[in-house]
C-alpha cells in the first residue's frame, strides 16, 4: 500500500532519504500553460538542499532547447542538460541504439519538436510539419497509391503527438513499415491522452493506434515507462537507483516507469490519475511508494 504523505515529518523524511529528484512535467509542474501551486517553490528548496533536478516528459512536441523556454516562461528554474524528452530520447535511439546508417531517412508523423531533435542528431526524415518538409503532407484529403512515389531511403517511421495528423500521412507511414524491407516502427510514448489546462486531449499513443490497428503489429516504445528513456539519462546523469525518487501523475507512465527502474516513486494528484483509481474495486494493480495531493504540499518543508 502507498504511503500517505500529509506531515511536514513526512515530507522532511522523503528529502532526506533522495538525493535524485526526477520530475513529470504536465500534470505534476503545470496544467497546460498554467504552474502547479507551489511548484517553483518545491524546487527551488529542493535545489537548495542539493538535491539533482531532473525532468522527464513524454511529451515530444517541443525539443529541450524550446522545452526550456516553457520552463523560462512560467519562471521555473531549468537547464537544458536537466530536460528529457520523448523526442531527444527517440533521435538518441535511431542514432546510437539502432545505429541506422547515415543514407537512411525516417519519416515522421510529430511536430517541431521531434524534428528538431532528429536534426541535432544529424538524421534525415521526411514528412513532419509544413514548417520543415513535406507541407504537402499537412493538407486534407484522399490518398492514392498510384499518385505515390515511395523513397526507398526510408527505415524508419517514428509517430509522436501530431494535432495536424490526416489520412494521407497515416496511408504514407503504413506503407513504408509494410513495403520497405526491414523499416523500423517507433513511437516516442504511448501516452493515450494528454493533460492540458482546460482537460484532456488524445495523447501520442491515440495518433499511433490506427498504424498500430492496420498493421496488425505493436511499435518500439521510446518514452515512459520504457527503460529506453532511464538509459538516456544514465548515460549523461550518475545517479544511485536507491536515492532517486521518480515525481508523476500517471501510474501507468511515470510509477511504472520508476519502478520498472528501480527508483522510488511518488504519484501526485494534479494530473491523469485520480483517488479512485488507488483503492477499492477499480483499483490499478500499480501501486506507488509515496502518494500527495500535490507537489506544492513539499513547501510544509520550509514552515
Amino acid at each position: 500500500m502507498a504511503a500517505r504523505l500529509s506531515s511536514r515529518e513526512d515530507y522532511a523524511a522523503l528529502l532526506d532519504k533522495y538525493d535524485t529528484w526526477l520530475f513529470d512535467c504536465d500534470g505534476v509542474l503545470w496544467q497546460g500553460d498554467t504552474l502547479i501551486d507551489g511548484a517553483t517553490e518545491v524546487l527551488q528548496l529542493l535545489r537548495t538542499h542539493k538535491k539533482s533536478v531532473l525532468f522527464v516528459t513524454n511529451n515530444a512536441t517541443k525539443s529541450r532547447p524550446n522545452y526550456k523556454k516553457k520552463f523560462d516562461s512560467l519562471g521555473v528554474e531549468a537547464h537544458v542538460d536537466e530536460i528529457y524528452g520523448s523526442a531527444y530520447a527517440a533521435a538518441v535511439y535511431i542514432s546510437s541504439v539502432m545505429k541506422m546508417p547515415k543514407d537512411k531517412k525516417v519519416y515522421v508523423i510529430g511536430m517541431a519538436g521531434l524534428e528538431e531533435e532528429l536534426r541535432e542528431e544529424g538524421i534525415q526524415y521526411i514528412g513532419g510539419t509544413r514548417i520543415y518538409q513535406d507541407p504537402e503532407d499537412n493538407t486534407l484529403g484522399g490518398f492514392s497509391l498510384a499518385n505515390w512515389t515511395p523513397d526507398p531511403a526510408v527505415g524508419a517511421v517514428l509517430c509522436g503527438l501530431d494535432t495536424a495528423i490526416n489520412y494521407k500521412k497515416l496511408s504514407k507511414a503504413f506503407n513504408y513499415v509494410l513495403r520497405n524491407e526491414g523499416c523500423a516502427f517507433l513511437v516516442t510514448n504511448e501516452d493515450s491522452t494528454y493533460p492540458t489546462a482546460e482537460g484532456l486531449l488524445p495523447g501520442a499513443g491515440a495518433v499511433s493506434a490506427p498504424l498500430r490497428y492496420a498493421l496488425g503489429r505493436d511499435p518500439i516504445a521510446i518514452g515512459k515507462p520504457k527503460g529506453t528513456m532511464l538509459d538516456c539519462i544514465r548515460a549523461k546523469h550518475d545517479f544511485d537507483p536507491k536515492r532517486t525518487i521518480m515525481v508523476g501523475d500517471r501510474l501507468n507512465t511515470d510509477i511504472e516507469f520508476g519502478k520498472a527502474g528501480g527508483l522510488a516513486t511518488l504519484l501526485v494528484l494534479t494530473g491523469i490519475t485520480k483517488e479512485s483509481e488507488l483503492s477499492g474495486p477499480d483499483a490499478s494493480p500499480t501501486v506507488p511508494d509515496y502518494v500527495t495531493g500535490s507537489i506544492g504540499d513539499l513547501r510544509a518543508l520550509s514552515a
